[in-house]
């Protein structure tokens, strides 16, 4: 998955206007134009299209975790010079408060089975012998879980 794709995902489920797009990615001092926005937002075979880039969601996330849940006091979390499947999948679970059994029952939604073992092993660190990477097809259907849980029609 792209990181358009995913900022596209994440703006749809959860209603996202352009507006509160840019107040997301404020909320984690990154400041961004709506013309930037826009040009994220537009299908990949459009000329005037333009490829998010791992900071830029970086932002995105740690925002869309201040957004929800409340910025923290003191010193911000840095942003990432890279992400990964996995980064992403964890910053989205905080953002939301999940816990195990609300991610396997959205999982469920997108007609997706994963054992909590599976599972835990996204959230570990790299270096943890139990540590998997997250592939593309299961981050798809998380998001695509969380849009049949959260926008339903």
């Amino acid at each position: 998955m792209n990181n358009n794709d995913i900022l596209r995902r994440v703006r749809y489920t959860f209603d996202l206007k352009d507006n509160v797009v840019r107040d997301v990615f404020s909320l984690a001092d990154f400041n961004v134009t709506d013309e930037q926005i826009a040009c994220w937002l537009k299908k990949d075979d459009d000329g005037a299209f333009v490829e998010l880039n791992d900071k830029e969601l970086a932002a995105f996330l740690n925002g869309y975790i201040n957004f929800k849940r409340g910025k923290r006091e003191g010193e911000q979390p840095r942003l990432e010079e890279t992400l990964n499947n996995n980064v992403i999948f964890q910053k989205l679970r905080i953002a939301l408060n999940l816990k195990a059994e609300d991610i396997l029952e959205i999982m469920q939604l997108a007609e997706f089975r994963l054992s909590k073992h599976e599972l835990s092993a996204f959230f570990r660190k790299p270096d943890n012998r139990h540590y998997r990477e997250c592939k593309d097809q299961i981050l798809r259907n998380f998001l695509q879980g969380l849009q049949r849980k959260y926008r339903p029609s």
